[in-house]
């Protein structure tokens, strides 16, 4: 999640219209962010099937932040900095070991494989599932954003599930284009052994350095 621009919360009481939605979602979701960084370093280092597989674990998390926003998930969060905390710290440690676990890894593996070996799609369709789910400010984003779209005539819990599914939906078209991108690239870091030693660190170091940023940064949503 990239965080909120205030200008797109505006008043709680008023319901702002779908169209409104839809074009803020496609604002936020394209905006780069720590779940956008983390899906491009997993397409740079093992290719377009990892990025997607990648991109589809962090979609399905986010998905479970919008369910567990829409039912109350995020209140807790927010008024429990103890639940808040362990969550955060959890899915931050996550980050830092998968850095450390590709940095051990990479080094190991022959020159004419991909820069961290065959990818096992499951696994990483798993780590990006949890790297998400254990993001805590993802649910308390929902938990702000869905309810400025809401129609108090109608069953808040099925709207704010419908408005986070069709975010999520929204999220993987634009990521998948980053995939897209940066799958592209990718092949000449294979290619080149300079690059591919640059981009091995380089892919190390970004989930190092987003399980930190995860660590230390506060309670404002981002993607």
């Amino acid at each position: 999640m990239t965080e909120i621009p205030t200008i797109l919360l505006g008043d709680s009481a008023a319901t702002l219209p779908f169209s409104a939605f839809v074009l803020a979602s496609l604002m936020l979701a394209a905006t780069p962010g720590p779940g956008v960084i983390y899906i491009v370093a997993r397409t740079l280092a093992q290719g377009r099937r990892a990025g997607l597989a990648s991109l589809t674990g962090v979609a399905l998390g986010n998905l479970a932040n919008a369910v567990g926003a829409s039912i109350g998930l995020a209140a807790l969060f927010a008024v429990s900095a103890l639940t808040f905390s362990v969550v955060k710290y959890a899915g931050a440690s996550y980050l830092v070991y998968l850095g450390i676990k590709v940095l051990c890894t990479g080094a190991t593996r022959q020159p004419d494989k991909a820069i961290f070996g065959a990818a096992d799609l499951a696994g990483i369709f798993r780590d990006g599932f949890v790297v998400a789910l254990l993001n805590p400010k993802t649910a308390l984003f929902f938990a702000a954003f869905l309810p400025q779209f809401v129609d108090q005539t109608i069953s808040a819990l099925l709207q704010n599930l419908l408005l986070g599914s069709l975010f999520v939906l929204i999220a993987v078209v634009t990521d998948s284009l980053y995939v897209l991108t940066a799958s592209a690239v990718q092949p000449a870091l294979r290619r080149c052994s300079r690059l591919r030693a640059a981009g091995h660190y380089l892919s190390a170091g970004t989930l190092i350095g987003l399980g930190v940023l995860a660590a230390v940064s506060g309670m404002h949503g981002s993607r």
